[in-house]
């Protein structure tokens, strides 16, 4: 599992569709025939997550490439 982010809880962010506050849970995600689970604020009815542009374009642009280059 990747922990600390950089994402606090964060009271501001809401589900555009379901207009619930977003709270941080753990998400699997799943790619090139690998997966791993990340913390991120999610909407606790619908489970859609938010990830933000800096964990987008950092940590896990890293994690991509280190798979890529397996």
């Amino acid at each position: 599992m990747i922990t600390n982010l950089g994402i606090g809880e964060n009271t501001e962010w809401k589900c555009f569709s379901c207009d619930a506050l977003l709270k941080l849970d753990k998400v699997r995600i799943d790619y090139m025939n690998g997966s791993f689970t990340v913390e991120l604020p999610c909407c606790p009815e619908c489970g859609m997550a938010l990830v933000p542009e800096e964990i987008a374009l950092g940590k896990m642009l890293e994690v991509e490439k280190l798979l890529e280059d397996k």
